[in-house]
C-alpha cells in the first residue's frame, strides 16, 4: 500500500496555507495581559498575551509602531488587532500585531475601527476631496464648547496672530448625549454664515470624551460641508474620524489657530519688505532712465539742425576759400598765359615792325603787296609807316634777292 510523504518545508506551508485562507484569521482582535514583552534592538516588539487558559505569541513589526500610542509592560491588559499566520521556520503560529490598544476601550475601539474603514473604502479619507485652506481667511467659524481651554487658546492665538479676523463661534455640545447632532448643527450654521474657514474640535480625553467627533453623522457634515475644515480634536496623539475626514487635521485647538489666522504682523513686515524692494527698483529705474534720458540728450543735442548748419556753415566757408584759391590760380594762370600770347602776339605785331623800319603796303584795292609781281609802273599805293602813311605811284619794278 503507497502512502504519501511529506516534508516539514510542506506541511508547514500547508498550514501556513490554511491560516492564510481563513478570513476571520486575516484580521482579528484579541485581548489578554502582556507577558515577556521585550523591545528589540532592530525595532520589533516580541511580547506574549496569555489569560488564564493559555499563551499566543506576538510580535508587532517596526514599521507597525504607528499603531502603538503607549509603551507597553508586563501585566497591561491589552487589546491586539492583527492577523494570525505561521512562521514556516519553527512551525509555530503567532499574532502579527497592526495596532494596539490598552483594554477598557476595546468596544469603543473596535466600533472605531469598523468605521474608520467603512468610510475609507468609501473614499472620504482620500485627498482628491480635500478643499485648500484660505491663506488669508477673514471670518472664521469655530464649532466647539463655549468654555474650556479650547476656546479660549483659539481667541488668545487669533488675537495676538491678527486682531482684524473675525472669529464666529457656535457653541456647541461636544461630549455626552446630543454632542453628535449638535456638532453638525454647527458646521451647517457656519457654512451658511459663508465664513472663509471653519474649526471643529475640543481639548483632549478618553476615548469615551472625544467619541462624539468619531460619530458617521459628524463625518458626513464635514465632508459635505463647502467650506474648508480643520480638525483639531483633543491632545496630538488623539486622532479621531473627524480628523481623517477634515479638510487639514492640526494636533491641538491652539495649532489649528495658527493654521486658520494669518499672521498680520508677517504679513506687514512681507508687505514693509516688498515696500522697500520696490522703492529701491523704482529709484534704480529712475536713475538708469535718467542716465539714458541723459545720453539721449547728448546725442540728441549731436544731432540738432543748428549743429547741422554750423557744419554746412564750414564746410561752405571751406568750399569759397577753396573756390576762390581755384579762380585766383585759374586768373593768375590765365594771366601768364596771356602775357605769353601778348609777347607772341608782340612779336608779330606789324607796329613792332613799323617801329623796327618796316612799312606796311596796299594797292588801291586793299590787297597787301608781298611781291613785285603784284604791281606795275604807274600804280598807286599806299604805304603805311610808324606814324602815318604814304600815297605814291610806282615809278620802277626792279626784281633783288634777299637773303636772311
Amino acid at each position: 500500500m503507497a502512502r504519501n510523504v511529506y516534508t516539514v518545508k510542506q506541511v508547514n506551508a500547508y498550514i501556513k496555507n490554511m491560516f492564510t485562507q481563513d478570513f476571520m484569521l486575516n484580521r482579528i482582535y484579541v485581548k489578554g495581559e502582556v507577558s515577556n514583552c521585550k523591545y528589540h534592538t532592530s525595532g520589533h516588539i516580541y511580547f506574549s498575551l496569555k489569560d488564564e487558559s493559555g499563551t499566543i505569541a506576538c510580535v508587532m513589526f517596526a514599521g507597525q509602531r504607528g499603531g502603538l500610542s503607549f509603551h507597553m509592560r508586563e501585566g497591561q491588559q491589552i487589546i491586539v488587532l492583527g492577523s494570525v499566520n505561521v512562521y514556516e521556520r519553527t512551525g509555530a503560529y503567532q499574532l502579527y500585531a497592526n495596532e494596539i490598544r490598552l483594554d477598557g476601550e476595546g468596544a469603543l475601539y473596535e466600533k472605531y475601527q469598523m468605521l474608520k474603514q467603512e468610510l475609507e473604502e468609501m473614499g472620504m479619507f482620500a485627498p482628491e476631496y480635500k478643499q485648500e485652506i484660505p491663506a488669508y481667511a477673514k471670518r472664521i467659524g469655530v464649532v466647539t464648547a463655549p468654555t474650556g481651554a479650547a476656546v479660549r487658546d483659539i481667541m488668545n492665538i487669533s488675537a495676538r496672530r491678527n486682531p482684524y479676523v473675525q472669529l464666529i463661534l457656535y457653541p456647541a455640545q461636544v461630549q455626552g448625549e446630543g454632542a453628535k447632532e449638535s456638532i453638525v448643527r454647527g458646521i451647517r450654521m457656519l457654512e451658511m454664515k459663508e465664513v472663509d474657514v471653519i474649526i471643529i474640535g475640543r481639548g483632549g480625553g478618553s476615548i469615551e470624551d472625544l467619541w462624539a467627533f468619531n460619530e458617521e453623522e459628524v463625518a458626513r457634515a464635514i465632508f459635505d460641508c463647502t467650506v474648508p475644515v480643520i480638525s483639531a480634536v483633543g491632545h496630538e496623539t488623539d486622532v479621531t474620524i473627524a480628523d481623517y475626514v477634515a479638510d487639514l487635521r492640526a494636533p491641538t485647538p491652539s495649532a489649528a489657530a495658527e493654521l486658520a489666522v494669518w499672521d498680520y504682523r508677517q504679513v506687514e513686515n512681507y508687505l514693509a519688505e516688498c515696500r522697500l524692494r520696490m522703492n529701491r527698483s523704482v529709484a534704480g529705474a529712475v536713475r538708469m532712465n535718467r542716465l539714458r534720458l541723459k545720453e539721449m540728450e547728448t546725442r540728441l543735442s549731436y544731432l540738432h539742425p543748428r549743429h547741422k548748419l554750423q557744419e554746412q556753415q564750414q564746410r561752405l566757408a571751406e568750399l569759397e576759400d577753396e573756390l576762390r584759391q581755384m579762380m585766383n590760380d585759374r586768373v593768375k594762370e590765365a594771366r601768364y598765359r596771356l602775357a605769353i600770347q601778348i609777347e607772341k602776339m608782340n612779336g608779330l605785331s606789324p607796329i613792332r615792325k613799323l617801329n623796327q623800319g618796316f612799312s606796311y603796303v596796299e594797292e588801291e584795292d586793299g590787297s597787301v603787296i608781298k611781291s613785285i609781281r603784284q604791281v606795275k609802273k604807274g600804280d598807286e599805293l599806299t604805304v603805311y609807316v610808324t606814324d602815318g602813311l604814304i600815297q605814291t605811284s610806282v615809278e620802277a619794278v626792279q626784281n633783288k634777292t634777299y637773303e636772311i
